[in-house]
Formats: C-alpha cells, structure tokens, sequence
C-alpha cells in the first residue's frame, strides 16, 4: 500500500492545540485517531508552507493549510505462525473470533508466540490494511488467557478507530457465562451488605466499584472505591446446582470492560469462579451438596469457568448491527453435564 497524503485547512473556531484541531478536521475515512495524530507529528509528517510542524501542542488559527503524509505501513515484529483459529465471521475490516482457552490475545515478553495474533497473521496472509501505522491486527479489547470465547479483531485503520469508540462509549454488547461457588440473590441479606453491590428488577445484581493494580502483586486487580477505573458489570443466575444449592451458572454482561472484571467483581461479591486459582481462593463444595463424581470435577476443572458467549456491536464500516453467539466450550459445557447428572 503507497504512502498517502492529506490536506487540511483549519476551519473556525478550532480547538487550541494541532494535535486537537487536526483529528476535528481529518476526514472520518481516514481513520486517523488523535494519538496517531499526535506520532505523526512527531515524526515530521505534518507540514505547513511545506515545512514540518512538530509540535502537537503548536497553536493553530483557522484558515491554516497543513498536510498529512501517511506512510504505507510498516511490517510488524511479530511473525505469522500456522495455528488454527475458529473463525465465527469475517470480511475486509475485521475478524471475529471463538478464542479458545489456553491462548494468549497479545504476544508479550512471558509469550512471545502461539498467541490470537500471532495466528492471524498467518490467517491474514498479508491482507491486512495496517492498524496504526503497522501491518497488524486491530486489537480493541482482550480477554484473559484461560477464558473463552468472543473477540472482534479490526483488520484496517477505519474498523479499529471505529470499533475503539463504541468500547470507550461502552456500547458494545458483551455476555459471559460463569459458574461460580455460591448463588448470588438479591434476597441474600450478605449480599446486600457487601459494599458496591446494588440490585435491580429481575433479580440482577449490580456491581459497582473502581478496579486498579493490586499493591503487593502486579498480576492483580484489586477492588477499590477511590481512585482506579471505573468498573460496572451486571450479573444475574441462571441455574443452580447442589442440594443445598452450592453452586450457580451466571450471566454476566459488561458495562465497563477492565482487566479481569468479572473474576474481581464476583470474589468481592463472595462469588469467585470456579477454578479461578487468582481470585477464586481455594473454595471447596460441601459433600453434603453434591456427589463425589461431581465435586470431583468441579475440583479438578483446570480454568476459571468463564465464557465470552455473546458479543454485539455496530460494523465500523458499514453501520449493520452485529450479534455473535458462541456455544460453551467442551470443558465447560462437560463440567456442567456432570453438575446436572
């Protein structure tokens, strides 16, 4: 793909700084979000009167002519490798993928191959439009390692910039299926005691806290009511197992999408996952609840119980709205089989 090239004239009432008023006036076809902006003006890629402009914080006055050079883009470090990938739907712009458990999204400095990118890169063979300046796959949001399911991957510039808006306005439909130790109910008297925990018709149960690195491990989110992100996820039961109930299939859905939300939100709850070895604890089902095979399978389930079943988002491009499901994966879906035999 050539390098291209883009003029701009600064209309009225600009915003203060370059980097401000040329994202305001860049075509929407251009993809080109501010932080992309921003290293472009950096690398002397923005000129005026034919001299570069580098400082995004520059002051600019209507009538301002600039141009944009942007580079065809570069070949990203990461290699291609040939694994295979349950693709549940793609065209030109993006990718949406049934990640299974096991498989890292992101290559980093723990695992540098085998990941989600690593083998859409090969998937690709070399289609890809670039994504921030870099042949590479678009990636807009992640879920952990262990957990499966439902990914939107962008493939240009234009599928990411507009994917990454709905995940920031929050717009994006995202259902998980969780088995967790407990039952939460809004007619638990602990539950309505547990702070940030609130209820809403239908009994579902809402939970609202600010999520942040944990002090002592790196690894860990921690539940916080001051400071951090924002974290909001909803969550109601759907089946219960044991006699006495001791353990629930949950639908939970996300209003804010921050790392490890769910796992956090349910252990802060009472509710850790199933298998979560992070946050779960080491929570054991009483035998008086349910049989040895069961309990034993529940013992041994080697991942947190947490499935992407559902994702929902209006396409970048084309404006047609978006509905995936993906069924449970074998090891989830044979735990349950035991829980309901």
């Amino acid at each position: 793909m050539a390098a291209s090239e883009i003029v701009i004239t600064i209309g009225q009432d600009p915003p203060g700084r370059l980097d401000k008023a040329l994202a305001r006036e860049v075509p929407e076809a251009a993809a080109l979000s501010r932080s992309r902006l921003a290293r472009l003006i950096a690398e002397g890629a923005v000129t005026r009167d034919g001299a570069p402009v580098t400082d995004q914080k520059a002051r600019v006055t209507p009538g301002q002519v600039y141009v944009i050079q942007v580079p065809e883009p570069a070949a990203t470090h990461i290699l291609p490798e040939d694994i295979a990938l349950d693709i549940v739907w793609e065209d030109a712009d993006l990718v949406v993928v049934n990640k299974p458990a096991g498989m890292v999204v992101h290559p980093a400095p723990g695992t540098p191959s085998g990941t989600l990118v690593n083998a859409l890169l090969h998937h690709f063979g070399g289609t890809l439009s670039g994504v921030g300046g870099q042949a590479r796959p678009g990636i807009v949001h992640r879920i952990d390692k262990d957990t499966s399911g439902l990914l939107v991957v962008a493939k240009s510039d234009a599928a990411h910039h507009g994917l990454a808006a709905q995940f920031e306005k929050h717009s994006v439909e995202r259902k998980y299926l969780a088995l967790v130790h407990g039952v939460p109910d809004a007619a638990d008297p602990r539950l309505r005691g547990v702070k940030g925990v609130s209820f809403e018709p239908g009994n579902v149960i809402r939970i609202t806290t600010q999520l942040a690195r944990h002090k002592h491990d790196r690894q860990k989110q921690a539940v916080l009511f001051s400071g951090g992100r924002h974290a909001v996820t909803r969550l109601r039961p759907l089946e219960t197992f044991g006699e006495p109930a001791a353990l629930a299939l949950v639908e939970c859905w996300l209003e804010t999408g921050r790392t490890h939300q769910i796992r956090v939100h349910m252990a802060h709850a009472g509710h850790g996952l199933v298998g979560d070895q992070t946050y779960g604890g080491r929570r054991k089902v009483s035998a008086r609840a349910l049989e040895d095979t069961a309990r034993a399978a529940v013992a041994g389930f080697p991942r947190q119980a947490l499935h992407a079943a559902v994702l929902g988002f209006r396409h970048p491009v084309t404006g047609e709205t978006q509905h995936f499901e993906a069924p449970l994966p074998a090891d989830l879906d044979s735990l349950l089989g035991a829980l309901r035999a």
